[in-house]
């Protein structure tokens, strides 16, 4: 009997797949399949906190040199900045050198990014609307330098779901810093709460209470059965139309997650299983602690990634010093917060081309705006929305490309001018998703993360 019915209990174990991916599709908003084929599948964002300088990264402006110590006001016209301390044109304090078969050049800041340049799609012309950092981090995160939108991790989860139901499909890694703006960076905004970001540090914890407190798995289990049956009944009674209230379906469905994840997370966030030789080479045997702190974000990253996660988002470690936001001892700060990040980027990208994963995976690095190519005071750099540089890789990006320009001398963008929108528009598209069709209800109107704005930044296409 067990032979002859062997394959209906194939059957039904479908049945059940099925109805389960369905079901999430639903809540996710898919009604059917992609808007196109996709080149990504997932997300890890490299968020530089603050600002880093395009002129001293990955835009070169001999002119700099040229020009050190002329009153930038003598040159061309300087617009208002954050603090309006401005001093003389401040060249880089670091040389630039090109690297791999492309030739991109690289600031000595990044020695170790260099290697993997011809992997990058350097973008030279991004720009943003806002010069302060916390309505800047806002509208680079969400689309909005208003508080409380939702996050493009909630909004490429809410997109396209998760692929193991047993971890968040949106995970921030906490090195250290928090964005100014605070959790709302990460919010699912007016999106069910089921998309907001789940913040993670990482060591061996990661979450509090991942592993249980009760005596035994049958108690937890007793309480969670109770839990369960409570906001089952509250919610049958509040349901309209079928439906119960998004806040307690949602409550639901993250107990049910939390509870799945005790087991999966502790397995996770062990790196034991990793080779010393990887380990080495994301910088964990470094005696620069913040090395080691982002060094075990990214390898934490890779392994989110392996096992489904849709979206990763890392955060800067602490330095000692300020985030890369140097109104003053640019050289100090710029850096040690180099020096954190530059190694641990560089095993990243190279480890998900080594495991098969680059192609499918989309990598992307920036902070949320660039800084004056003159100086604050005597020795920093002050806010500059108008002009900084960012890179992607990985997911359909086009290895060794470089996409518009700025003036000589890296203030204000001249060529192929790019805004937050079309970056969101262009991750989006690599996805699968048409950026002006992935919509929710909300106020009267079917908002998106790109609002009514955003152009797909198709040089960067492999």
């Amino acid at each position: 009997m067990l032979l002859q019915a062997g394959c209906g209990f194939g059957a039904v174990a479908a049945a059940a797949l099925m109805q389960r991916d369905a079901a999430q599709a639903a809540s996710a908003g898919i009604v059917s399949a992609l808007h196109h084929a996709p080149r990504a599948r997932s997300v890890i964002f490299l968020f530089m906190d603050g600002g880093v300088s395009q002129v001293d990264s990955f835009d070169p402006k001999p002119r700099l040199d040229a020009d050190a110590g002329k009153d930038p006001r003598s040159l061309f016209k300087v617009d208002a900045t954050q603090f309006n301390a401005v001093g003389a044109i401040l060249p880089s304090p670091w040389k630039f050198r090109r690297y791999g078969q492309s030739g991109i050049p690289v600031s000595d800041l990044f020695p170790h990014v260099g290697s993997v340049v011809d992997e990058l799609a350097v973008i030279r012309s991004m720009t943003s609307e806002f010069p302060e950092h916390t309505t800047a981090n806002y509208f680079f995160h969400t689309g909005s330098g208003l508080q409380g939108r939702p996050s493009m991790g909630a909004w490429t989860t809410y997109g396209l779901g998760s692929e193991n139901e047993n971890l968040p499909g949106y995970v921030v890694l906490n090195g250290g810093l928090i964005p100014p703006g605070g959790l709302d960076n990460f919010t699912n905004g007016f999106l069910p709460a089921t998309y907001q970001g789940s913040v993670v540090k990482p060591d061996a914890a990661g979450l509090a209470n991942i592993k249980r407190l009760d005596a035994s798995a049958e108690l937890q289990s007793a309480k969670l059965g109770l839990a369960g049956a409570l906001d089952g009944g509250l919610a049958a009674r509040l349901a309209v139309e079928g439906r119960a209230p998004d806040a307690l379906e949602s409550a639901i469905a993250n107990q049910e997650l939390a509870y799945r994840m005790q087991a999966e997370v502790p397995i996770l966030l062990d790196i034991a299983d990793e080779t010393a030789a990887t380990k080495r080479a994301y910088g964990l045997e470094s005696k620069f602690q913040p090395t080691v702190i982002f060094g075990t974000e990214c390898l934490l990253a890779r392994r989110m990634i392996e096992r489904g996660v849709r979206f990763v988002e890392l955060t800067c470690p602490q330095v000692g010093g300020d985030r890369w936001d140097q109104h003053g001892n640019l050289k100090n700060g710029h850096g040690n917060n180099a020096l954190a990040v530059d190694q641990p980027i560089a095993a990243l990208i190279g480890d998900l081309r080594a495991r098969g994963l680059l192609d499918s995976t989309l990598v992307v690095w920036s902070g949320e705006f660039g800084r004056t190519p003159f100086a604050q005071g005597s020795d920093g750099r002050d806010h500059n929305p108008q002009a900084f540089s960012l890179w992607m890789a990985g997911g359909g990006v086009k290895g060794g490309t470089v996409v518009g320009a700025t003036d000589d001398y890296g203030y204000r963008v001249v060529e192929r001018k790019f805004g937050i929108h079309d970056l969101h528009a262009t991750m989006l598209h690599l996805l699968g998703i048409d950026h002006t069709r992935l919509t929710f209800r909300f106020g009267g109107r079917d908002m998106r993360l790109t609002d009514v704005y955003g152009t797909v930044i198709e040089d960067v296409f492999a």
